[in-house]
């Protein structure tokens, strides 16, 4: 199979040529039918009032010398104090030369979207370059654990009430030499209630025999002398760790048809169950190389098919440079999409989900090939007017700083583009009418979304490269009401893996809980459903063991929180601008062992 895609994927698309797609022509922006009118969107950054003030590190902000310094980092949006609100954190790389003391940004959440530093007290440290986070509770104690992917040792938190300890070694992680990992997700792939681990690879990064800028074609980009990479460079492979029930993990990557040729460049792993047979399947965005599908056979074993699938390349059968992904039910037929981002020159990916593992390439047909000039990372699908239809979020930045001393029309901070749902399987831009926040211009990289303040509505946080993080918070109140579910298995902990369906008005939707994601970042484990003017909807879970509960009619305009074995546990009305605990003793009404 992998022989297959080098077959059909030729080279084209590389950072170094920036021809993702053969230089694709931006396509107009079609005009919405008479009488369909935009929903009021006014997304405002609110990030320095809410207190996030930490800034990122990136290597050298002018003058990068590696392709370490340019891609970025990711973030979390996850509860780790188990006190009902959604915390914040933003992982951070380092400087080559070694100056400046880095640091990670865990900022509690103290209701009411204002934030506080509990880094230093948490025990959360700086332990080397990082890349990516995702959350899961590996040893089903009830608290949230973490691994932040590096350049050189990736590292294991174990949440203890929290507080966090490194783990990485008595856990089976420790690798004892340097390698590049961006991605990762907690994935219950074997079914058998302990989370296991994916982690994507990018490349073989030695910077005693990497070239500089400028000193070979691949270290040239439209006359610019740039950082080399990463055609050019030794590429990886991916990584799946086994959870032996009591948390500590074996590398099954082989047996397990993971491990392959190190020939890609990976950067974001998204997990969920494509086929609709129970068990997750994993989807790699790969960088300049044919993006993997590991289609899940039920027995361990997984099989590449990536080509097969038509998830690999585009329309045209060429490779893109992938770097954000997520998955959604864009269209309504109960089967979940996936949308990637690229670089610029190029639009970003719509593989509609066909049912049976098959995809096809609908970025044309959807309207989403008007915008070429932006370089894509984190992106997302979500209901931001709440008409239980899934629109698109993405943001963008280029990775050469110095395409803002060059009249090639790209510029290194760029704004952020929004997507809508049109309902006729067509998305329109919306960006230009979206809010001040959309006009501002940064060079973003990871992205998590998730409900900050409990009001049924979702915010946006983006890593910013070499500036504070932004929060997005839309102004504009939905005109329809919304359902938030959390599924917590019979432990009490976020159940990965779960398939939520949500009936109301007719109408039926789809979404897993999942880890991982968006560009090699982690988003609130509580799915979000917009449901119009519905006041009550239909739920069914498929828990992650195969077993299935019906639950209904709920109320719309709540969080509810429904525990395998146990039904709904508790009913909460969405919140307006509360700063005070959800309830006394939260974790002990969420069955927190311990």
């Amino acid at each position: 199979m992998r022989t297959a895609i080098l077959i059909l994927a030729i080279g084209t698309a590389t950072w170094a040529q920036g021809m993702a797609s053969g230089n694709a022509v931006a396509q107009a922006s079609r005009p919405l039918p008479k009488g369909m009118k935009p929903p009021a969107v006014d997304y405002r950054d609110v990030a320095a009032t809410a207190g996030l003030t930490g800034v990122n590190v990136s290597g050298a902000e002018r003058g990068k010398q590696y392709i370490v310094e340019a891609t970025g980092a990711g973030t979390a949006m996850f509860d780790f104090d188990n006190d009902g609100w959604q915390d914040l954190l933003f992982v951070n790389g380092s400087r080559l030369d070694g100056s400046g003391s880095p640091r990670h940004f865990l900022y509690r959440n103290q209701g009411g979207l204002t934030f506080e530093d509990a880094t230093d007290r948490t025990g959360l440290k700086h332990t080397g370059w990082a890349q990516g986070v995702c959350a899961g509770d590996f040893d089903n104690d009830g608290w949230t654990d973490l691994l932040i992917t590096n350049w050189g040792e990736n590292t294991l938190w174990r949440n203890a009430k929290g507080r966090f300890s490194d783990e990485t070694r008595q856990r089976g992680l420790w690798r004892g030499r340097t390698r590049w990992s961006t991605g990762c997700s907690f994935v219950d792939y074997d079914r058998d209630g302990d989370l296991d681990l994916f982690v994507v690879h990018y490349l073989d990064l030695d910077l005693k025999v990497t070239p500089k800028p400028g000193d070979k074609a691949q270290c040239q980009w439209k006359g610019l002398p740039v950082v080399c990479g990463p055609r050019g460079l030794p590429g990886e492979t991916m990584s799946l760790y086994q959870n032996d029930g009591r948390g500590t993990f074996t590398d099954v990557s082989d047996k397990a048809g993971i491990a392959g040729p190190k020939q890609y460049y990976g950067f974001t792993a998204l997990v969920s169950d494509f086929d609709n047979d129970g068990w997750p399947d994993i989807y790699v965005a790969c960088d300049s190389t044919a993006s993997l599908f590991y289609r899940n056979r039920r027995n361990g074993t997984f099989e590449e098919t990536g080509v097969i699938s038509g998830t690999a390349l585009n329309e045209d059968g060429r490779e893109q440079a992938g770097m954000g992904a997520t998955a959604g039910d864009f269209d309504g037929d109960g089967l979940l999409d996936i949308f990637k981002t690229n670089f610029s020159d190029d639009t970003p990916t719509l593989y509609r989900n066909l049912g049976d593992g098959n995809f096809q390439d609908v970025t044309a047909q959807a309207g989403l090939g008007v915008n070429t000039k932006f370089l894509g990372w984190g992106a997302a699908f979500l209901d931001f007017d709440h008409d239980g239809r899934r629109d698109i979020f993405h943001v963008n930045g280029h990775v050469y700083p110095e395409v803002d001393s060059a009249s090639i029309g790209e510029k290194f901070k760029q704004p952020r583009v929004l997507y809508w749902n049109r309902g006729d399987k067509q998305y329109h831009d919306l960006s230009a009418i979206s809010g001040p926040a959309f006009g501002a211009r940064h060079s973003s990289r990871g992205l998590a979304i998730g409900d900050l303040d409990n009001d049924g509505r979702v915010e946006l946080a983006i890593v910013n490269m070499h500036d504070a993080p932004s929060l997005l918070k839309n102004a504009a109140a939905p005109a329809g009401s919304a359902l938030l579910v959390e599924a917590l298995t019979a432990h009490g902990r976020a159940a990965i893996g779960a398939r939520i369906t949500v009936t109301a008005a007719g109408k039926t939707q789809i979404d897993d809980v999942r880890s991982g994601g968006y560009h090699i970042s982690q988003s609130d484990f509580r799915v979000h459903f917009g449901l119009g003017s519905a006041v009550e909807a239909q739920l069914a879970i498929r828990w992650p063991d195969g077993t299935a509960q019906v639950l209904g009619p709920v109320p719309a305009g709540h969080w509810i929180t429904v525990q395998q074995g146990k039904g709904m546990t508790r009913r909460q009305p969405f919140r307006r601008n509360e700063r005070k605990p959800i309830h006394e003793n939260w974790a002990l009404r969420r069955n927190v062992n311990g």
